[in-house]
């Protein structure tokens, strides 16, 4: 859905939040008070699950926190509403900061709700972390120096590292390309991603076809006959809602994955769904910053995954690792932020200071934030493996990459950084 900046702050929501300016930015609250944190994830429609992965997350970070004292001292609250349409989510948001007056809004999913809320956050100079949802034209530069609104990754950092594995492992092994991608700027931006460092590598290549389904498209026997009537030696596709295990389905009954490269950096967000009996071996798979089998992840890591196990009988994937990291990260500004003013609750301004620059080790791994509000984190891809005790793929082998080798420089542009990044292959 597009949305002016101009409409959107005209928008009751934007105004009703522009009134808590002042509040929201006081140094003090009673110690006695929860901190209460916001929640703005989708739990219905084609991103619920990682919707909910995200909310148990930071459920789980909630309580364990809570058990050692809660964030300086105070309890944290979590006040949980809905991520849907910019209009609607923009009117939440606008709850959160306005009638619940929480101290911290997080969450975020998709990139066009992303991109509507951003300036409403600017006006309201209210704190919000955002899980996800940051394509290349959230960040090139609707908001080039955004104070209150801290983002994550690239969402192509996973498409650049796939590119890269796919250059270090099937160089002069494929010629045809073919790409199926979701049909928004997600898609389209890692599809560009990937040709444009294939180009960067001189590496030969052409591109047969691209099919572009829209967003939730179930019947995808169509895209599968395109793809297999162009016999493409390699496809990419960042498809990852619920019909990336449907496209696998269709794919495999069509004999299409029997003898092709398939690169699927996204492929993560449905892995317990992508099942053994649909889905090959030795397909270059990514989990972005959280792969829950991963032998060498911390004790913190490992805890949670046993714990996710057991609760829910399924396995998280990497909006866990978002929302612990938005909730941690917050936690560890605050409190450095309270010592710098020798235990004194620190104001909103505070916080954003401490925040920026911040490092600390979350669910997938070592993670910070730049000066620049946008989030570094660690990297998982690997070759899909039959070999375990689940009925889904897991990785056989992998490799870690940090974000930093992976995403754009503050300042760059993203296309033009393509051309001459010095990357590690």
């Amino acid at each position: 859905m597009a949305f002016s900046r101009r409409t959107i702050l005209k928008s009751a929501a934007a105004a009703a939040a522009l009134s808590v300016a002042g509040r929201i930015g006081a140094p003090a609250i009673a110690q006695n008070k929860p901190v209460r944190v916001g929640i703005l994830a989708p739990r219905s429609g084609i991103a619920a699950a990682p919707g909910e992965n995200g909310i148990r997350a930071a459920q789980w970070a909630a309580d364990r926190f809570n058990a050692n004292g809660g964030i300086a001292g105070r309890k944290i609250e979590l006040v949980i509403e809905e991520e849907s349409s910019p209009k609607d989510t923009i009117e939440r948001f606008s709850k959160l900061v306005q009638q619940e007056k929480v101290d911290c809004v997080q969450g975020i999913i998709s990139t066009g709700v992303g991109l509507a809320l951003g300036p409403v956050v600017e006006e309201a100079r209210a704190l919000t972390i955002y899980w996800d949802g940051t394509t290349q034209d959230g960040v090139d530069e609707k908001i080039p120096n955004p104070r209150y609104l801290f983002r994550s990754t690239d969402n192509e950092c996973e498409a650049v590292m796939s590119s890269l594995l796919t250059i270090k492992y099937w160089k002069g092994k494929f010629v045809t390309v073919a790409g199926i991608n979701p049909d928004y700027s997600y898609g389209r931006n890692n599809m560009a991603a990937f040709v444009a460092i294939l180009k960067r590598f001189n590496i030969e290549h052409n591109v047969v076809t691209e099919q572009w389904p829209k967003v939730g498209t179930m019947d995808l026997t169509s895209h599968v006959a395109a793809l297999k009537a162009a016999k493409p030696d390699l496809i990419f596709s960042s498809l990852l809602f619920a019909d990336l295990p449907v496209f696998m389905k269709q794919a495999h009954a069509a004999e299409l994955t029997r003898n092709t490269k398939l690169v699927f950096p996204a492929a993560g967000w449905q892995h317990t769904l992508m099942k053994k009996e649909f889905t090959p071996e030795g397909m270059l798979f990514g989990h972005n910053t959280l792969y829950f089998a991963n032998p060498n992840a911390s004790a913190l890591a490992k805890e949670f995954v046993a714990w996710y196990a057991k609760t829910y009988n399924d396995y998280p994937e990497w909006e866990a690792d978002r929302a612990y990291f938005a909730l941690a990260s917050y936690k560890a500004a605050v409190e450095a932020a309270s010592r710098a003013k020798n235990g004194n609750w620190p104001s909103q301004d505070d916080v954003i200071d401490a925040l920026a620059g911040l490092s600390i080790e979350s669910l997938g791994g070592k993670s910070s934030w730049r000066k620049d509000h946008i989030a570094e984190q660690t990297f998982v891809q690997g070759f899909t493996t039959h070999n375990n005790s689940y009925d889904f793929v897991t990785l056989g082998n992998f490799e870690t990459m940090f974000a930093s080798d992976l995403q754009k420089p503050p300042g760059a542009n993203f296309w033009e950084w393509i051309k001459t990044a010095q990357f590690k292959v």
